[in-house]
């Protein structure tokens, strides 16, 4: 594969997993009361501070994945973030069957994008990024 579509796909990859998390960190902010009451409500300690890391996580860390500013650091950072909330917010084994498929169909595909950033955690965003620009000034 040329090293222009390797390119393309990195940065296509980016985006899209970006656009998994700056939108719902900024829906956070509209929302944050809702957003503290939804962390309450699953049993966690201190909601308005897992409102917070949210927030940084899903804009700050995302914008820098997006960008590809430490690009293996954030998308290291999005995967922990992304399986632990995962296994809070999309616990599909603690509900009654007929309520299972839709928790377990998020919970799933929460695992899919957590592997793929490990896989940009090992082998990083590609040629366009920050990183790159960064390493040649």
């Amino acid at each position: 594969m040329s090293t222009l579509i390797q390119n393309v796909l990195t940065l296509v990859g980016r985006v899209l997993i970006a656009l998994l998390f700056i939108p719902a960190g900024l829906m956070k902010i509209t929302g944050f009361a809702g957003t503290v009451g939804y962390i309450a409500s699953v049993g966690l300690p201190l909601p308005e501070v897992g409102a917070v890391v949210a927030i940084i996580v899903e804009l700050v860390v995302a914008t820098a994945f997006l960008l590809g500013f430490k690009t293996k650091e954030s998308a290291f950072i999005l995967a922990v973030f992304t399986f632990v909330a995962s296994i809070f917010f999309h616990n599909y084994w603690a509900l009654p069957a007929d309520q299972q498929m839709i928790p377990q169909l998020l919970f799933f595909k929460n695992m899919a994008v957590t592997g793929a950033l490990l896989m940009l955690t090992a082998l990083g965003g590609g040629h366009w990024t920050l990183d790159e620009k960064l390493s040649k000034a």
